[in-house]
């Protein structure tokens, strides 16, 4: 599991947008509370914001060089479809 959260050089901040409470976004939840201590322990100086808005559908935004951005919807997705495009965004 290390190895799929080493992000690469370009990304600059990966940053998960979801509802606190709504049930569309409890799989990005668990995931978070899953995955976000080993993300974090193997990318120390990426900053990996979790942002909570009542209602808000679940996302992820990935910042790279240059401002660009990219981002993928998290709705509906079981905790392996997250790490899944979690990970092809980061690389």
């Amino acid at each position: 599991m290390a190895s799929k959260y080493a992000f690469n050089s370009g990304l600059k901040e990966l940053r998960f947008l979801f509802c606190q409470t709504g049930e569309r976004s409890a799989a990005v939840r668990q995931f978070l509370t899953k995955s976000y201590p080993v993300m974090k322990k193997h990318n120390p100086h990426t900053p990996i914001l979790i942002r909570e808005a009542s209602g808000t559908e679940p996302r992820v935004f990935a910042r790279y060089e240059f401002g660009k951005e990219k981002q993928e919807a998290l709705s509906g997705l079981t905790d392996k479809e997250i790490e899944e495009k979690v990970s092809a965004l980061a690389k």
